[in-house]
């Protein structure tokens, strides 16, 4: 029985868009699965275009990615104008075309992901491979590295079993088993005194401000809990807030909120049984602004200026509360 399927129809319509003559930039938004994932494909397309680049569109400011990037000598850079105005052909991992706004300005021949496909917008591209069912886009990486016959070497290894275990919360969140055996795989490969290193680099000491908000503001709702961190300097802040509530015992979904770049952030963290994380919160948002994910995790963003004035945490109890006011209460 084959470790990994069997990829070889994708294997050579993927690799037919490689030239020699063509400039690829790889796009992403930059977290571990897709770090770890753009560096998997840089190493396909080696030798067989002429240049290939890593650019996230995202300011990386989290102290476990920033590790990551050093640590393991992932080439990503900030995306510009003059950045992609040197390439010609454009790939696309761990997202898809409309998640994003500064998406829409390429028009990608490569688009590989494991988020869930929206029925009312098709992905285009010449070459698509989207897996819903997968726990990470690194996984997928790492079978067509398997068929392609390249062995990782220990820093790319790395690379992709940290995404895996990201992604997947060290197997917590939904996963497959193909999930299963690409990290069991990966690691006679890695370095895990390297992934340590990178997985204790996790919080900057002024973030402590963050949490103590959280904590202040933290209320009970029905079984869940919600919290409001105030402005933050970053979204990734309340992701790792998010997840530090994800700890506490029967609790079986949390969402922390804040304000970052003039829009109301909402993360959302479950255990994917008694909620949908990605439903509750395309219900709670009720069309406003952006809302999705998977049963575990979800994010939700408004525009402030579309709260028209109201404060973001108290529009965002209504929105839990719905008349039932006497569910909600302080901690």
């Amino acid at each position: 029985m084959a470790l990994f399927k069997q990829l070889d129809d994708q294997v050579e319509q993927l690799l037919s868009l490689f030239k020699k003559d063509d400039n690829w930039l790889i796009v992403i938004n930059a977290d571990p699965d897709a770090l770890g994932s753009a560096l998997a494909l840089r190493r396909i397309m080696a030798r067989r275009v002429n240049d290939s680049a890593i650019a996230q569109i995202n300011e990386i400011k989290r102290p476990d990615n920033l590790a990551m990037i050093r640590y393991l000598r992932i080439p990503t850079q900030k995306l510009i104008p003059n950045l992609s105005a040197q390439y010609d052909k454009f790939a696309l991992v761990d997202s898809q075309p409309h998640h994003n706004p500064e998406f829409k300005q390429f028009d990608f021949s490569v688009v590989i992901d494991h988020h869930p496909v929206s029925q009312d917008i098709e992905v285009k591209a010449d070459f698509v491979d989207i897996r819903p069912k997968y726990g990470a886009v690194c996984t997928m990486m790492t079978e067509y590295l398997y068929n392609m016959k390249i062995r990782p070497a220990k820093l790319l290894a790395t690379a992709l079993m940290y995404g895996i275990r990201c992604d997947t919360r060290t197997f917590e969140r939904e996963f497959i088993d193909p999930d299963m055996a690409a990290f069991k795989y990966l690691s006679k490969f890695a370095d895990s005194k390297l992934m340590n290193r990178i997985s204790r680099s996790e919080f900057h000491l002024d973030w402590m401000r963050y949490f103590s908000r959280a904590f202040y503001n933290l209320r009970r709702i029905g079984q869940g809990l919600y919290a409001h961190a105030g402005n933050v300097e970053n979204p990734d802040i309340l992701v790792i807030v998010a997840d530090f509530f994800t700890r506490v015992h029967n609790v079986p979904w949390v969402c922390v909120s804040g304000v970052a770049d003039d829009k109301l952030v909402c993360i959302f963290r479950g255990d994917g049984q008694r909620r949908i994380m990605g439903t509750m919160a395309q219900k709670l948002m009720n069309g406003l602004g952006s809302a999705g994910g998977h049963a575990m995790a979800a994010r939700a963003e408004v525009e402030i200026a579309d709260l028209d004035g109201e404060d973001p945490e108290i529009f965002m109890l209504k929105r839990f509360g719905k008349g039932k006011k006497k569910n909600i209460r302080r901690i």
